[in-house]
């Protein structure tokens, strides 16, 4: 259950002998980071830029639906999650892969190859954050970092006063460690960078981007009774997804950035005259998609940072590697970074010692060591994903005919297994202590 809390508040709680740890943005990634370091009796400082827990559930409406692969079930078994998890989700076990006229081409039995290391599970973001968040998650919201030193120990942040009418001045406040996973997009990544201008600033922080020159509507349809599969048409100058979650199915209807004018409804119409096979579950997903009221266009970029750390700031998720949807592994891979960095951080409670030094006490250059090892643990696993989703993006959206019939053909003999290989390697390895 999120709860709002201030700064203030928050600080309260932070003992003499623990690290004072703040983590910018209440996405997946920061929620989760959070409530780990929690569970293991630490108090972060959790913040977001949304005005209230509603806002911050509602605004990111791109993050509509999940998929996510087993690489999480650490995460949730450790938060103690696990009943509420399955609750709040559907089992995936099948993956309809649809030519660009509609007919079916292959259907491959996604659960069963995942069932070795896990659960493959389909729910909302909204849903998930419930899952995350338990029974309490402190957050400050209305609240943003506009300032950070080069050490990134001290921090302006500025943020709403409950009481008052007007926002309350900025603050400098002391940290050991500074988390900024707030987004790809956010302006609080590009101080990360070090850059003594603005622009050198954002492109240091953006590092390696991809942009499709594509986008897609997002939306709800009514859920059926083909809860377990995902669906995919891979078309000529259109992409079309169905994703189940719990009680819905979440539709993406991608097509190139000069057809976003057209608009949802004539777009969706233009899809449905191309496909020669209409199943009833497509012809409901593009109703949804024309019918539903002003949905969410979400562009498809990317990008990965030159740099995670600096000094005893670091990025997470996607403020580290913000991902294409493709090979639906982004939320996944910023949990397991979340659960990654919660292990380095955990050593610097006073007293526990380090890894270097096991029941000693927490050194001076203990917080910069924490963040190095995290990086190195991460950044390879998190990049192997990330090129798998950019492979599949070339495949995916392409606007030719030609090409499309090509790629039908080969997605006769080119199996599910083959496809997702690098993130099946991913979880035959998961992330060890270095």
């Amino acid at each position: 259950m999120i709860t709002a809390a201030t700064v203030d508040e928050q600080l309260k709680n932070v003992s003499s002998g623990e690290p004072r740890i703040l983590i910018v943005g209440a996405g997946i990634a920061g929620v989760t980071l959070a409530q780990l370091l929690r569970a293991r009796g630490m108090h972060p400082i959790l913040i977001d830029r949304s005005a209230d827990a509603a806002r911050m559930i509602g605004d990111n409406r791109a993050g509509y639906m999940l998929a996510l692969m087993p690489m999480v079930d650490p995460i949730i078994d450790e938060l103690d999650s696990r009943q509420a998890y399955l609750d709040a989700s559907v089992g995936i076990n099948r993956y309809i892969a649809h030519a660009h006229t509609g007919r079916v081409l292959r259907q491959d039995h996604l659960g069963d190859l995942l069932a070795d290391y896990g659960d493959y599970r389909g729910l909302s973001r909204a849903a998930l954050l419930d899952v995350l968040t338990g029974d309490d998650c402190p957050i400050a919201f209305d609240t943003t970092v506009t300032g950070l030193a080069d050490d990134g120990t001290t921090v302006t942040v500025a943020g709403a006063d409950p009481g008052a009418r007007s926002r309350s001045p900025s603050s400098e406040l002391a940290f050991d460690i500074v988390v900024i996973a707030d987004g790809m997009n956010s302006r609080t990544r590009r101080l990360v960078s070090g850059s003594t201008t603005e622009a050198d600033s954002a492109e240091s922080a953006v590092g390696d981007a991809v942009d499709t020159t594509w986008g897609g509507w997002v939306c709800w349809a009514e859920a059926d009774a083909d809860d377990d599969a995902v669906n995919e048409i891979w078309g000529d100058g259109f992409f079309l997804g169905i994703y189940p979650v719990k009680g819905a199915v979440g539709v993406f209807l991608g097509c190139p950035d000069s057809r976003q004018p057209l608009g949802p409804r004539r777009f969706a119409a233009e899809v449905r005259s191309r496909l020669t096979d209409l199943t009833p579950r497509i012809a409901a997903c593009l109703t949804a998609v024309a019918e539903a009221h002003d949905p969410f266009f979400w562009p498809l970029r990317d990008s990965r940072a030159q740099r995670w750390s600096r000094g005893r700031t670091v990025l997470l998720g996607d403020a580290a590697a913000g991902f294409l949807p493709t090979a639906g592994i982004g939320a996944g891979m910023a949990m397991e970074s979340a659960g990654v960095l919660a292990e380095e951080l955990s050593a610097l409670v006073a007293g526990s010692g380090t890894p270097s030094s096991p029941g000693g006490p927490a050194t001076a250059d203990a917080p910069e060591a924490a963040l190095a090892r995290f990086e190195a643990r991460q950044r390879p696993r998190v990049e192997a994903a990330h090129d798998n989703s950019r492979a599949l993006a070339r495949l995916m959206f392409d606007r030719f005919r030609l090409f499309a019939f090509a790629r039908d053909q080969a997605f006769r003999v080119i199996s599910i297994r083959s496809a997702l290989k690098p993130i099946l390697r991913l979880l035959e390895s998961p992330p060890r202590r270095m």
